[in-house]
């Protein structure tokens, strides 16, 4: 028996950090939404004890580092299920890229095993499991579009941006979450998050460009300053909204007009190579 799910990438509408915890990670408030770039899941029934992953990608371990394994042992560990799991992942989102590709594939995993192992739980179950995994997780398992909270881990779902195209482009570097945010020095600032949540309720294409914001953005431009010139190129080209997503290195441009999309993808192949245009699942 064969389950099938899509891991769709996400790119954050906003990312504000409220302060350090003193379990040391970060209070966030960022708002997410899925697109249309996902990485492919087969799971398939072992009778054996054991969980094992298959994956076409030289740059995403097929060990128990990787989030996927991660999300399968914890599922198999709460509810004591003997048999095991062969994980396979078609990766093709973008790695280290602020997009959220390895949170999804674990989130699909929770999803996909739920059915496999035919253990009927709520999503709200799935995406308690995923916390303790990665932060991403939670929202992934939703999908959509979402505000998250906490640090990661309180969902309130939103409505849908509006109907546009997303041009995304990623430089040939990958970043690390936890260095970005180690080097965030906390500031008192106004948050960009209901800003964004107005927007979204407006269906207002022209202020979610206005208000879309990632205070991340400072920390990995100055260390990156590459992932900085990539957001000015996508501006220069006339894409309305632009921002990193995540802690980067990956910019997104908003465009609602599919013609003028595809001459920002064009411009932008001419710095880097992975350039993708996609449309919103959120």
């Amino acid at each position: 028996m064969s389950i099938f799910e899509k891991a769709p990438a996400k790119i954050n509408l906003s990312l504000d950090v409220l302060g350090k915890r003193d379990d040391g990670y970060h209070d966030v408030e960022m708002i997410m939404t899925t697109i249309d770039l996902y990485d492919r899941i087969e799971l398939d029934w072992l009778k054996e004890d054991k969980i094992k992953v298959s994956i076409w990608s030289r740059y995403v371990p097929n060990d128990e580092r990787n989030l996927a394994y991660k999300a399968a042992a914890a599922l198999k560990k709460k509810y004591s299920i003997s048999h095991g799991v062969h994980i396979r992942i078609e990766k093709n989102i973008p790695v280290s890229a602020g997009l959220g590709g390895g949170s999804s594939d674990a989130a699909a995993v929770l999803r996909g095993l739920n059915k496999l192992w035919s253990l009927n739980l709520p999503l709200e179950e799935l995406a308690t499991i995923g916390a303790t995994i990665g932060s991403d997780i939670p929202f992934c398992v939703y999908g959509k579009t979402a505000v998250a909270k906490g640090r990661g881990e309180i969902i309130e779902r939103l409505p849908s941006p509006p109907t546009c195209w997303i041009v995304l482009a990623k430089p040939d570097i990958g970043v690390s979450s936890r260095n970005i945010f180690k080097k965030y020095i906390h500031e008192e600032r106004s948050y960009s998050t209901q800003k964004v949540i107005d927007a979204l309720e407006e269906s207002h294409f022209l202020n979610l460009c206005r208000t879309i914001n990632n205070v991340l953005e400072e920390v990995t431009f100055e260390l990156y300053p590459e992932v900085e010139q990539m957001k000015n190129k996508m501006i220069k080209y006339g894409a309305p909204g632009v921002l990193m997503s995540g802690s980067g290195p990956t910019i997104y441009g908003l465009v609602q007009q599919h013609g003028k999309a595809k001459r920002i993808y064009n411009g932008m192949r001419g710095f880097c190579d992975e350039v993708y245009v996609v449309r919103l699942l959120g």
